[in-house]
């Protein structure tokens, strides 16, 4: 069943990821899962490229207008990765290995976390795409 975004909140989001599948695909990646949920957390989208797996976080912000964060300030001043904190990094970790467990992925199969963050002008309809690679859990 996909899951219902409700909220302004999560209806940005899902804009976000929306936009963060596209890139993907563009690069070369396969989409494999998107909003994989467990109850110890949840990996926005799973890709493939190269026999390689990568699990994706992404963060939208969407007040972002080129040079300038209405909300934050200099858009380069804030840093929207900067909300990944220590819960959130555990809890991820433990999501990964549950679906590296449940998806019987090979023990030689590669894999790394990236996050992808969306600074979107819906106004415009524009968004700036920020890749962060090879998080470390």
């Amino acid at each position: 069943m996909p899951k219902v975004f409700t909220s302004k909140k999560q209806k940005i989001g899902e804009v976000g990821e929306n936009i963060a599948t596209r890139f993907l695909m563009k690069h070369g990646f396969k989409i494999i899962e998107r909003n994989y949920t467990k109850p110890c957390g949840e990996i926005d989208i799973v890709a493939i490229k190269s026999g390689k797996l990568f699990f994706v976080e992404v963060k939208s912000i969407s007040t972002f207008v080129f040079g300038r964060n209405e909300k934050h300030g200099a858009c380069d001043s804030y840093r929207p990765e900067e909300n990944i904190h220590p819960l959130k990094m555990r809890r991820m970790a433990r999501t990964v290995q549950t679906y590296l467990l449940q998806r019987h992925v090979s023990c030689e199969t590669e894999w790394q976390v990236d996050l992808i963050v969306i600074f979107m002008n819906f106004k415009d309809r524009i968004a700036r795409i920020k890749v962060v690679k090879d998080i470390i859990l």
